[in-house]
């Protein structure tokens, strides 16, 4: 008999639900931006509690964004440094080099977020800003992150790819940066096809990214349209980037967002399953855990493990699949310059599995997907 395979990501869409939302764009022939990217952008907003946001194609368009914006506005020079984390996706430190600047790398903590002390040794006349990523989407030491930029009149930009529904204190993510991205990847917490968003503090700056995101013009497609009679008189201002979302994705998105508290409340509980279940090995594994203060969206439920490749070849074995989240970014070529092979970030590099954690898990899947890690551990 073959067991089901357990994953580590299986997304879930109200297939029903979604498909109608879908079918308002094509009855109404507009699939681009338009009615559903401005809907879901006005919602996004709402539920982010800003004034702005910006549908895109990709959380690594909204970190593009975020970056290159800020620097325009601020004057950056092409020495600029943005301090960051090597324990995150590859997009989070592309998006300091695509807008010419460098990223320099400071260790982390055990939440495997910016570890504040690190981050004020790294700071030099040449620091523009602070890229912090809520790894798993947990908080982290944000509040300390927050203090050292205003201290040192630095930028703070959060990478929320994992954080679509964490709070802080009770405040929504975004309330904390200077500008805040976020992922609608497929197998996010809040899934479409492929797509992101991006909130800054000042309005003015997202009218900014709005025309870079759509090649530096003035006017969308779905402003240039009027009763069917299309407007073609339009001014380039920058050079832009073809960045925007379209109203397929923003339908899709609109319909997972009415379930994202929803979902994210399953994974919280998935969470306290594991943490349960690991107790008795606690002293040999870490369960990567969370601040007092933070409600995690949870993406992920993540441990530190010896051994852990041993331990995920186990796992196989009996039809398990997790994860790892991630690989040093500085053991990549592009990066090598920044590699410590002492740091925190280069031990949990080695150690880091993400379980299996999605809305489809069942009770027998957590505690089979525990006693494995268990008996590694006890071995």
């Amino acid at each position: 008999m073959t067991v089901e395979a357990i994953q580590l990501f299986v997304p879930k869409f109200r297939t029903d639900e979604t498909l109608e939302a879908i079918r308002e764009a094509l009855d109404k022939h507009w699939s681009g931006m338009g009615f559903l990217t401005n809907r879901f952008e006005e919602e996004w907003a709402s539920y982010t509690e800003s004034d702005n946001a910006l549908f895109l194609n990709s959380a690594t368009a909204a970190l593009h964004l975020a970056v290159e914006v800020l620097g325009k506005d601020e004057k950056w020079g092409a020495d600029a440094e943005i301090i960051t984390t090597p324990l995150t996706f590859v997009s989070t430190n592309h998006a300091i080099l695509y807008a010419g600047y460098k990223p320099i790398f400071a260790d982390i903590d055990s939440y495997l977020c910016l570890y504040p002390k690190s981050v004020e040794e790294k700071i030099t006349k040449n620091t523009k800003a602070v890229m912090f990523v809520g790894h798993g989407g947990t908080t982290g030491q944000l509040e300390s992150i927050v203090k050292i930029c205003k201290e040192n009149n630095l930028k703070l930009i959060i990478d929320a790819a994992h954080m679509a529904g964490t709070k802080l204190n009770g405040i929504e993510i975004s309330n904390f940066g200077d500008v805040t991205c976020y992922s609608f990847q497929a197998v996010k917490n809040l899934p479409t096809a492929d797509s992101g968003a991006i909130v800054f503090k000042e309005q003015r700056l997202s009218a900014t990214a709005r025309k870079l995101s759509w090649l530096g013009i003035n006017k969308d497609t779905f402003q240039r349209s009027n009763k069917g009679n299309y407007s073609w008189n339009y001014e380039v201002e920058d050079v832009g980037y073809k960045y925007n979302g379209n109203s397929v994705i923003a339908a899709m998105a609109s319909v997972g967002l009415r379930y994202l508290d929803l979902d994210n409340e399953a994974r919280r509980n998935n969470y306290q399953k594991y943490a349960d279940l690991l107790e008795p090995v606690k002293d040999k594994g870490t369960l990567i855990s969370n601040p007092e203060n933070c409600l995690n969206s949870q993406h992920l439920i993540q441990i530190l493990v010896p051994d852990r490749d041993k331990l995920i070849e186990a796992m196989n074995n009996e039809n398990v699949f997790p994860g790892v989240h991630y690989r040093d970014n500085t053991e990549y070529k592009v990066y090598k310059y920044g590699h410590n092979p002492k740091s925190f970030a280069s031990k949990a590099s080695d150690q880091v599995l993400s379980l299996p954690n999605h809305l489809f898990l069942k009770d027998s899947d957590i505690e089979l997907v525990s006693d494995l890690v268990c008996k590694h551990l006890q071995r």
